[in-house]
């Protein structure tokens, strides 16, 4: 039965090709062509003459992967998007009942960066007359996952939107981006929509009608709330936030950024396939705990609890493992150099404490770390490669 499926398929994509080659009467649309035959078959381009192709990876493959490693922290942010809701509501905690309620707010939040996100991809691949870039199918995913779970679903079209257009498309598509484009559309509704992106009402998408907004602090909002004669982890404890359910992730958030062990899983996916860069994940998490210690030991006066608090909760709370393992090591916006990696990925980690401690009013810093670093980028492989350039012997 399948495989008269796959045939029918086949020779369906066969006989229309000819509308969308060259000088068909609809070779205006050929991108979006190619772009459904690739998602049901592997594209078949031969080689017609030496050297011949023998890597087993291509954009679609390396997408996939990513795509993959990305399963454990979406279906954790799903149940735990579901438990928070429910348990807000008053609703009973059954694992049905917590799925069915996780997927009914996340779905639609997926579904419409998808839809919005391939309009703008489909518009400028049409225009342009270039394939559709797979990329896309990451960014469509990353972005939603980096949301509350009560951003309103028109925002969410907003947002990704300007990830597409002026985070990759105005510097001329997929690999020639400067900034990461799942990043770009978090830090635009971040800043035209701070009310739907911060506080306390937006992190439990409670579904009793009758509650106006629900109360979901979160680890790294504690800040504000730390009295004078109490210290961020007693307070963090007596909260419930343990450092094992900050690992967890268990606790109001992000979609799916919450979750610091199945960030770990998704790490090792990656490393493993060679997909992303394992440097720079090492080093944001040394550059964090280092800083995270430093200011321990020198600061003499508590400008932010942050700055007293055990490094690990740094590792756990918020989004920084999400961070770094997936939105960091994007190979485009990231340096390729080897040196340049562990630069880039320490300053990402340095950078996300500092903002932390030393700025009370945006306690996550992993974001604007990242796209901060995302213009350095360029300069540290630059710098490197000219300084290996200048131990070559010169030629005689």
């Amino acid at each position: 039965m399948f495989k008269q499926l796959e045939n029918g398929l086949r020779r369906a994509f066969e006989k229309n090709r000819r509308h969308f080659a060259e000088n068909g009467r609809l070779e205006k649309f050929k991108p979006l062509f190619e772009a459904v035959e690739t998602i049901f078959f592997i594209p078949a381009i031969p080689v017609q003459k030496a050297p011949f192709v023998r890597d087993g990876i291509d954009l679609k493959r390396f997408m996939s992967i990513v795509l993959l490693a990305l399963m454990p922290p979406l279906f954790f942010g799903i149940y735990n998007t579901g438990y928070q809701s429910l348990a807000a509501s008053g609703g009973e905690l059954r694992f049905l009942n917590i799925l069915t309620s996780g997927l009914i707010t996340v779905m639609p939040l997926i579904v419409v960066s998808y839809v919005a996100g391939f309009f703008w991809e489909m518009l400028f691949s049409v225009i342009r007359k270039h394939p559709i870039s797979e990329g896309f199918l990451v960014t469509g995913l990353l972005f939603p996952m980096t949301l509350p779970p009560t951003m309103p679903l028109w925002q969410a079209a907003v947002g990704i939107s300007f990830g597409v257009i002026i985070g990759k498309e105005v510097f001329g598509g997929t690999g020639r981006n400067i900034f990461n484009p799942a990043l770009t559309a978090r830090a635009f509704v971040f800043f035209a929509y701070p009310a739907q992106m911060s506080g306390d009402a937006v992190w439990v998408a409670a579904r009793d009608t009758t509650v106006a907004a629900v109360s979901g602090a979160t680890p790294l909002a504690m800040t504000i709330l730390t009295g004078s004669f109490q210290t961020l982890e007693a307070m963090l404890h007596d909260a419930g936030f343990t450092l094992t359910r900050l690992f967890i992730g268990n606790y109001p958030g992000s979609v799916g950024a919450t979750s610091a062990i199945c960030c770990l899983i998704g790490a090792v996916i990656l490393i493993v396939t060679g997909v992303a860069s394992y440097r720079i994940m090492i080093g944001g998490v040394v550059g964090l705990l280092a800083t995270s210690f430093l200011i321990g030991i020198f600061s003499t006066a508590s400008l932010n609890p942050w700055a007293n608090v055990n490094p690990f909760y740094h590792l756990a709370a918020g989004g920084f493992m999400f961070g770094i393992v997936y939105m960091a090591t994007d190979p485009v916006s990231a340096p390729g150099t080897t040196v340049s990696k562990w630069i880039y990925g320490f300053l990402i980690g340095m950078l996300t404490v500092l903002i932390r401690v030393f700025n009370p009013a945006f306690p996550e810093g992993v974001m604007m770390a990242i796209l901060f670093m995302n213009l350095f980028a360029p300069l540290f492989d630059f710098v490197e490669i000219r300084l290996h350039m200048a131990k070559r012997i010169p030629n005689v």
